[in-house]
């Protein structure tokens, strides 16, 4: 492959520019960081899961702010309506008229915390906004923001008060990721650092929505050679032929393996995708549309890794 571009190098400087912005915020947690820019380079929706505390929030908060975005956060609970995200109309009597009154869902970046506590007929009002960037309110059709990007959070399926997002649900979101625990050394830095939340207030862009959408138009660009092809559809072929997974992966999902390796090369510096791009989102990007075997004793995660070790490179 030919050398990246002058404009692929200047990229190339914004998104590590970004990265090393928040990696300042969100200390010792490179990988995640690196994943979250590669899902929205991509055009994707990002579901964060784990338990609550671990710095989810401040990640979305922390990325809609150093990219430019207009940002808005939606507390899910159980009593959330519909209505409370997409928007409503009221009468006001000095138009004599219904008024459209647009929700938090109108923003550029809008923060879904703790999605699965809010019950499926309010999880569902988003499905018409990540799959089509529009909703659809009282018969009329309204657009939504460009861009415009889910981050959701999610807590373990097993926490009190916790709804099962539906496989519908699951599937609009390109990547799902964790944060976990920090190690010793960032532990440290947090408690002994400046409060997250102050840091976040603080914070500048690094790039303007202009120089985003440069940035993905760039993804669109990224080569995919026929063997990287081959492997990618060896790889899906591989979930659907019954040994490691109930149900296999569809067309959809393996466009989206192929979008999100694009700018993981992208992040790398590259205008091509290699295996190891593929290998290295894949966990994140098909582990949440997954269900192993019962004999599989494995994580969905883990389940992926093992399927990964199976299929031969290219």
């Amino acid at each position: 492959m030919n050398s990246p571009t002058p404009r692929h190098a200047l990229i190339h400087a914004q998104l590590h520019r970004l990265i090393d912005q928040l990696r300042a915020i969100i200390v010792g947690k490179q990988s995640p960081i690196e994943l979250s820019v590669a899902c929205l380079l991509a055009g994707g929706h990002l579901l964060i899961e784990d338990v609550p505390g671990v710095g989810k929030t401040t990640l979305a908060h922390a990325l809609a702010v150093s990219l430019g975005l207009r940002f808005s956060r939606v507390q899910f609970t159980a009593d959330l309506m519909p209505s409370d995200l997409v928007g409503v109309s009221i009468y006001e009597r000095a138009q004599e008229s219904f008024v459209f009154h647009p929700g938090p869902v109108f923003a550029q970046v809008l923060l879904a915390d703790e999605i699965n506590r809010a019950g499926p007929k309010t999880q569902s009002a988003l499905l018409e906004a990540m799959e089509e960037h529009q909703v659809s309110v009282e018969g009329e059709t309204r657009p939504l923001p460009a861009p415009f990007f889910v981050i959701a959070t999610q807590n373990p399926s097993d926490q009190l008060g916790t709804y099962p997002l539906p496989e519908s649900q699951l599937d609009r979101f390109l990547m799902c990721i964790t944060l976990g625990y920090p190690d010793r050394a960032s532990e440290r830095a947090l408690l002994a650092g400046e409060d997250r939340r102050q840091l976040v207030a603080n914070l500048k862009p690094v790039m303007a929505p202009g120089e985003l959408a440069a940035a993905q138009q760039a993804v669109l660009q990224v080569h995919a050679s026929e063997p990287l092809l081959d492997y990618v559809q060896a790889l899906i072929a591989a979930t659907r032929d019954g040994r490691w997974f109930v149900e296999g992966l569809s067309p959809r999902a393996g466009l989206a393996v192929l979008r999100a390796s694009r700018a993981h090369a992208l992040l790398d510096g590259r205008d091509y995708v290699a295996p190891d791009d593929v290998q290295a989102i894949l966990p994140h990007t098909v582990a949440h549309r997954l269900q192993p075997v019962a004999s599989a004793g494995r994580g969905r995660r883990e389940q992926v890794r093992a399927l990964i070790e199976a299929v031969p490179l290219p």
